[in-house]
């Protein structure tokens, strides 16, 4: 539960979580791209963004978490300056990590494994990024901003409930693919990984908070960091 006080976490102590979180964050989802047997949803929005309408994927995922973060000033009820830098600066380490991870798992021939073992990686990587999104929420000092909304309505909105924040989060994208489905006939980037994702990403990461690295707690508060 949210904690404010003394039995915080240190600020190292976040700051080893945020920097391994990170890792861990664009690994998990550098190994659903490179198995492609099914991206995050919001990473299959931007690709099916791309296929209607044709800026480069980076870029869309740029603007959407860019909306996030200008989105999670409204949900705070004022304006957080530290907070939206943090956000943005997240998002351009995040993608910077995950080109480095596309590379290294494209080199070691991830993307030609047979399909069963393709379709283990992608549930795996979905598997990890969430683990790192329930670290980084915890540690909170800043996060991607579409997580940092998950966090908020959990906190602030939902009565600590992960499985509910995560549902919510997941409408927009939905409605995306579904504007981009009417205009190309297409969905992309949606398979198994993504199914998996939908499903259980609020419960791993309900999971995670309780027995992944328990004594990190959760360090969000409601004021201006």
């Amino acid at each position: 539960m949210p904690v404010n006080g003394p039995t915080r976490n240190t600020l190292p102590t976040r700051i080893i979580a945020l920097i391994f979180s990170l890792a861990l964050n664009a690994c998990g989802n550098a190994l659903c791209v490179t198995s492609n047997v099914g991206s995050g949803i919001w990473t299959a929005a931007a690709v099916n963004l791309h296929a209607a309408f044709g800026p480069d994927v980076g870029i869309l995922l740029f603007i959407i978490g860019l909306i996030n973060a200008l989105t999670n000033q409204v949900l705070i009820r004022h304006i957080d300056l530290p907070r939206f830098g943090g956000e943005i600066v997240y998002v351009l380490v995040f993608s910077y990590f995950i080109d480095i991870f596309i590379k290294g798992f494209t080199w070691l021939g991830v993307p030609a494994l047979p399909w069963f073992v393709r379709m283990l990686l992608s549930i795996l990587g979905v598997s990890a990024f969430c683990i790192a999104i329930s670290m980084y929420q915890r540690a909170n000092i800043f996060m991607h901003p579409n997580d940092d909304t998950t966090n908020i309505l959990r906190f602030m909105y939902l009565k600590e409930n992960a499985t509910a924040s995560q549902l919510i989060d997941f409408v927009p994208p939905i409605i995306v693919i579904l504007i981009t489905f009417v205009i190309t006939h297409r969905v992309l980037a949606v398979n198994i990984g993504t199914l998996y994702s939908l499903l259980m990403n609020g419960v791993i990461i309900a999971a995670a908070d309780q027995y992944i690295f328990p004594k990190l707690v959760h360090n969000f508060k409601f004021n201006s960091r």
